[in-house]
């Protein structure tokens, strides 16, 4: 795949890890040079599903302010903010839910990344250099579908976060 990249083709492939940054450092494991991944890379998406909650029985509810205050720092409009949480139905057969959908975090290899990379950076530099960008994480795809009651917190933390 890297020779076919290396000579100007579009590659997709598959990469199992926990999150984009993450995919650098396998590769680079698996003795991938540096160079050859911030010269050859396009971009990596990571992607995971997340259960949807059943529309028919999700119920309302509203945890305590100091909680959300923890769990969302600096996030404004917590004090209005409306959750929701399964409870079950013969809809859902019981579960509270019903579907999933994906969440997601692209990592776009601009000259800043291509350069961290290349230097040998830790995951967590090419990380916060990819945030400082506006790159959403896993967890804050996730949570803009809690914020609109498609989903839980647990069910985002369940597969995204200590991921980052």
């Amino acid at each position: 795949a890297m020779t076919a990249a290396m000579t100007g083709h579009l590659v997709l492939s598959s990469l199992h890890t926990n999150d984009a940054p993450s995919a650098v450092g396998r590769l680079i494991d698996m003795g991938i040079e540096p160079y050859l991944i911030s010269t050859t890379f396009a971009g990596v998406l990571a992607q995971r599903l997340v259960r949807l909650l059943c529309p028919r029985c999700k119920e309302e509810y509203r945890p305590p302010l100091r909680a959300m205050k923890n769990m969302f720092p600096g996030r404004a409009g917590l004090e209005k903010a409306v959750f929701f949480r399964p409870k079950g139905c013969d809809n859902c057969r019981g579960t509270g839910y019903t579907g999933r959908h994906g969440i997601f975090e692209l990592l776009i290899m601009n000259d800043e990344i291509k350069q961290r990379i290349h230097d040998g950076d830790n995951m967590g530099g090419i990380r916060r250099a990819m945030q400082a960008q506006g790159m959403r994480s896993l967890s804050e795809s996730g949570m803009e579908l809690v914020f609109r009651g498609l989903t839980t917190v647990e069910e985002v933390s369940r597969v995204a976060v200590g991921n980052e």
